[in-house]
């Protein structure tokens, strides 16, 4: 989604608005799965990009708040989320922010998601510092993106090793410890997950990607 490394918000406004719908319309397969056993709630959705995730956890009676630093994005996310299709445009708020800003009031939200939000190290874990913040206790932060490995072992995805990630690393960047980051954490989940892919030459090969689903125990 929004946020990769080298591109400010102006870059991605030009980047949204050169196509129809740059990520598609469906929701994000790990999202959709780690999500379908979560009672509704409250959700946070940083990098939200056009709200294809905001919107189908709306539609399944999510209070979203979707977050994006790209102006273009969100309002075509608005649009997407009032149409007759969607018609959950009473279920999320939109907000044009950084999200390596606190942009969540703490402990505020029962899920929150982080999905493809590609920077630097010490910016990534910033971001993910106030995404650990918002989570309320028993809450549930998913967090998922290219792994370091998809660089080499896999297909698509940035090709700058300083933004890929490791599960292992999304736990260092959490057990770092700031603010609500130091909560303790269950890990229910934590690995690299193979995405099929379909090639521009007709091939299907898997994508690599790093899952980590944790829950805020207090």
């Amino acid at each position: 989604m929004s946020g990769a490394s080298g591109m400010d918000g102006a870059g991605w406004d030009e980047r949204y608005a050169a196509v129809e719908l740059v990520w598609g319309a469906e929701p994000n397969r790990w999202l959709a799965a780690e999500t379908a056993d979560l009672p509704p709630g409250h959700a946070l959705d940083l990098a939200a990009g056009e709200g294809r995730n905001a919107i189908w956890l709306a539609r399944r009676g999510w209070e979203v708040t979707a977050v994006d630093f790209s102006g273009v994005a969100v309002e075509r996310g608005r649009r997407l989320a009032g149409s007759e299709a969607a018609d959950v445009a009473d279920r999320i708020t939109w907000k044009v922010a950084d999200v390596r800003d606190e942009v969540g009031p703490a402990g505020a939200y029962s899920l929150v998601c982080v999905i493809y939000l590609h920077l630097v190290a010490d910016e990534r874990r910033r971001a993910l510092w106030h995404a650990a913040n918002a989570v309320a206790p028993g809450g549930v932060l998913l967090v998922v993106g290219h792994d370091t490995t998809n660089l080499t072992e896999g297909v698509g995805g940035p090709q700058d090793p300083r933004v890929l990630f490791t599960p292992d690393d999304i736990l260092g960047d959490l057990n770092a410890g700031a603010d609500g980051a130091a909560a303790d954490w269950i890990v229910e989940r934590a690995e690299r997950v193979r995405r099929p892919v379909h090639t521009t030459g007709g091939e299907t090969r898997d994508a690599i990607d790093a899952l980590v689903r944790l829950q805020r125990s207090r």
